[in-house]
């Protein structure tokens, strides 16, 4: 049931993304233009793929804890003295001197057999750390995209409103220039006239307010996006949704990038419980060293090693070693803590969501209804006023009603928008996969996939992982 409810979300997205792109003229750039811009330019999606990297890395250092540790010493050494002895053949004291110049090399290896299991729970809990750090990977993706919507969109509105309020600006030029043809001729009030230059002069101040917010606007989509707006088209269809919020909060439940992360969190504590209950068990370990010791200008000489297996165990630390099995049920505690929050606020967000968008449904709908109801009421007043049965104060009242009424069926357009794609990212749905951007596909398992086995740099794996890190500007 869920992968129908995910598959049908995730075709119902990107089949909008389509016919939106196919239904805009030449030039006009689109809303999925404009996601894969951020995605691409996106500063904070580079920086935690490199946290995830570092995360990949946590599971080598784990692996190479399973392996042999092979170390070399050395040291020449210039020994130096004088000495002053009784000689019973000399029948006195005798001074002499000595000098011995010696140099040796020693190879240590050594293999820890056991250690209570914890290195092997060690790479397990840094396995769950990498799952945990690919869903925040998500998650930061589709903040990424849905601030790009959220620029797309305003960066629209106040496009409108711009025009809208120059609009009104001609049009109230031209109320001023007939209240005042009309003074000339007697047939209305210097009062007329001076309602007219006041609204007139409103307008201009207005105009001069929505030009500064789309200054605003053209700066936070550079921002996001990672250029200037062009001509951005109308976002057309609106993503695929789960029809009821109960089927988008079971969704949400089951695939959300977030609860993902925090479940793996948990796996991790859990594992952390049985790592630090291992520090309490023995260690045993295979050692063996070979050294070589020799005398400069002397035949003198030592060879030799050693080979053994050592055992050892902590008897008492004072509390230590119990006090960190009780911190790591509390970071436990604390992530499973963690997990409850997140499932609750998931599902508040998604019912949230689900509420906005109802919201600027009904509010585009009741607007669309206010501008052709005041548009007709504008038109008659003006009829009106052209035979005397109305003044210039309610032609201008019911013009800025007329305004009113379209500048709020455009914020209601655009609020829509936002709202619809904040659900999808509420269900977990805003990425760039599920979208089908036109993006360079991206592969967390890339790396881990290279670093897991923590290879060598010279092997053929480590020389390929120096390729990648190239590739990545890294080296």
């Amino acid at each position: 049931m869920l992968n129908r409810i995910r598959k049908s979300v995730t075709q119902g997205t990107a089949t909008a993304l389509v016919a939106i792109a196919m239904a805009l003229p030449a030039g006009a750039e689109t809303l999925a233009d404009a996601l894969a811009g951020a995605y691409k330019h996106s500063g904070l999606i580079d920086q935690n793929r490199a946290v995830l990297r570092a995360a990949d890395e946590d599971v080598a250092q784990a692996v190479s804890t399973l392996r042999p540790v092979i170390s070399w010493s050395g040291n020449v050494q210039h020994q130096f003295g004088t000495s002053r002895a009784f000689n019973t053949t000399a029948g006195g004291f005798v001074t002499g001197s000595s000098s011995t110049d010696t140099a040796s090399l020693n190879l240590i290896a050594e293999l820890t057999l056991y250690a209570g299991g914890g290195n092997l729970l060690r790479i397990e809990a840094a396995k769950e750390t990498v799952l945990a750090t690919r869903a925040q990977l998500v998650g930061i993706e589709q903040q990424v995209l849905l601030r790009a919507v959220t620029a797309y969109m305003e960066v629209r509105r106040a496009n409108e409103t711009v025009a809208l309020r120059q609009n009104n600006v001609r049009v109230l030029r031209q109320e001023v220039r007939a209240a005042r043809d009309r003074f000339d001729v007697g047939e209305v009030t210097r009062t007329d006239v001076a309602l007219a230059e006041a609204r007139m002069a409103a307008a201009v101040s207005a105009l001069a307010g929505a030009q500064g917010n789309l200054v605003a606007a053209k700066e936070e989509y550079r921002n996001a996006v990672g250029r200037a707006p062009g001509n951005l088209a109308a976002p057309g269809k609106l993503p695929y949704l789960p029809g009821t919020v109960r089927k988008a909060k079971t969704l949400a439940v089951s695939q959300h990038p977030n609860l993902i992360a925090v479940q793996h969190q948990v796996s991790a504590a859990e594992l952390g419980i049985k790592i630090a209950e291992s520090a309490q068990k023995p260690t045993v370990s295979l050692r063996g060293t070979y050294g070589v010791t020799e005398t400069f200008g002397s035949q003198a000489y030592t060879h030799g090693g050693t080979i053994g297996v050592n055992a050892g165990g902590a008897i008492y630390q004072g509390g230590r070693l119990t006090s960190l099995v009780r911190q790591a049920h509390a970071s436990r505690d604390q992530a499973r803590g963690g997990l409850h929050i997140t499932r609750h606020n998931i599902e508040q967000n998604v019912g949230s969501a689900y509420v906005q968008l109802d919201v600027a449904r009904a509010s585009r709908s009741s607007f669309e209804s206010q501008v052709r109801a005041a548009r007709t009421a504008f038109r008659g007043v003006r009829e009106e006023a052209k035979l005397g049965a109305r003044t210039t104060l309610d032609v201008l009242d019911a013009e800025q009603e007329l305004l009113d009424a379209r500048a709020n069926l455009i914020s209601s357009q655009v609020d829509e928008t936002i709202a619809a794609y904040t659900a999808l990212a509420s269900v977990g749905q805003l990425t760039a996969d599920a979208l089908r951007l036109n993006v360079p596909k991206y592969d967390p398992a890339s790396y881990y996939n290279l670093v897991k086995d923590a290879p060598l740099q010279r092997s053929q794996q480590g020389q390929e992982l120096d390729r990648v890190l190239k590739a990545l500007g890294k080296d």
